[in-house]
C-alpha cells in the first residue's frame, strides 16, 4: 500500500526513534519487518497474522520464515517483492538496515525506524511498537517482565571483557552500542568502551594482547565462532578465560531481552 493509499484510511502520526514524524494507518493490516529481533517481537505481540514479509535472517520464532514472504536481507531488500506485498507499515532499524534502501522505501511506504544503543532504548522501542500496532496491553506486559528480570540482576565485581563479533579481521564490540550495554548488565567491563574506540573496532593481534582482558567472549553471530576458534585467541591472551556465547542474548533487542536477563541471572558473568 503506497502513501497515497493511506489517506483512504484513518491515519495517525507517530514519532520513530530517529525523531521523524511518520504517518501510518490507524490499524495496520500488512506489516513487513526488516530486522530479525523486531520480527520476533511482532510475533510476541500477537501480530503474526499481520506480518506479511520478513528477512532471510528472521529465524525466530522457529518456522516463521517458511510461512512468510522473504523480502531479502537486512542490507539488500528485494523491492519488487516488497511492492507485491503492498505493506501499510515497514519496521526497520538504523544500524541493521542500509540508508539507501530505507530512503527508497520511504518514497512509497510508511517506514518506522528504531535506533537502539541501550536496554532503555530497547524498552522504549517495545512500548512504541505496542502503540503503533494497537498491542499496548501485550507490550506493557513485556516491559513489566523485563523490568522485573532487570531488577533481579546482582551487582558483582566487574570482569574486563573483549567481545568478538568477527574474524578476518578481528572485530569487537566497542563503545556506544547495545552489546556494550548488555555486557554491563551481565557484570562485565568492556575494555573497548572508551572514546579511544569506535562502535565496532577492528583489532590486530598485538592490540588484543595489549588490552589483556580477563574474559574473551566469542559470539555465535554475526560471525559463527566455534570451539575450534578458541586456541588462536588463547595464543594472543594466554591468561584470559575464553567462551563461546549465544550472540542473540547480547544483540537481539526485542522480546529476547527477557531470555538474556534470565540467563544473566542464572549464570552471572560466568555466561
Amino acid at each position: 500500500m503506497g502513501i497515497d493509499s493511506l489517506f483512504l484510511y484513518s491515519i495517525m502520526k507517530v514519532t520513530d526513534q530517529l525523531k521523524r514524524t511518520i504517518k501510518i494507518p490507524d490499524n495496520c493490516q500488512r506489516i513487513v519487518s526488516l530486522v530479525p529481533s523486531q520480527t520476533e517481537l511482532l510475533v510476541e505481540l500477537g501480530l503474526e497474522d499481520k506480518l506479511v514479509g520478513v528477512t532471510k535472517f528472521c529465524i525466530h520464532p522457529k518456522g516463521l520464515k517458511n510461512a512468510k514472504t522473504i523480502i531479502g536481507g537486512t542490507k539488500n531488500f528485494n523491492f519488487d517483492v516488497i511492492h507485491q506485498l503492498k505493506p501499510d507499515l515497514l519496521i526497520g532499524n538504523k544500524e541493521e538496515n542500509y540508508k539507501e534502501g530505507i530512503e527508497e522505501l520511504e518514497k512509497q511506504y510508511a517506514v518506522w525506524m528504531s535506533d537502539i544503543y541501550t536496554i532503555q532504548d530497547a524498552k522504549s522501542m517495545i512500548t512504541q511498537m505496542g502503540i503503533i500496532t494497537k498491542t499496548e496491553k501485550k507490550s506493557t506486559e513485556l516491559i513489566k517482565v523485563i523490568n522485573y528480570e532487570e531488577s533481579k540482576l546482582i551487582v558483582k565485581p566487574a570482569k574486563s571483557v573483549l567481545y568478538f563479533i568477527w574474524k578476518n579481521p578481528y572485530m569487537v564490540a566497542g563503545s556506544n552500542n547495545y552489546i556494550n550495554d548488555m555486557l554491563r548488565l551481565n557484570g562485565f567491563h568492556n575494555v573497548c568502551n572508551s572514546e579511544d574506540f569506535s562502535r565496532y573496532p577492528s583489532l590486530s593481534g598485538p592490540e588484543i594482547t595489549e588490552l589483556n582482558p580477563e574474559v574473551v567472549l566469542l559470539s555465535s553471530e554475526p560471525y559463527p565462532f566455534r570451539e575450534k576458534h578458541k586456541s588462536e585467541i588463547q595464543e594472543l591472551v594466554p591468561n584470559a578465560e575464553i567462551k563461546i556465547v549465544d550472540g542473540e542474548l547480547y544483540s537481539w533487542y526485542g522480546s529476547r531481552i527477557i531470555k538474556a536477563l534470565q540467563t544473566f541471572n542464572n549464570h552471572g558473568n560466568k555466561q
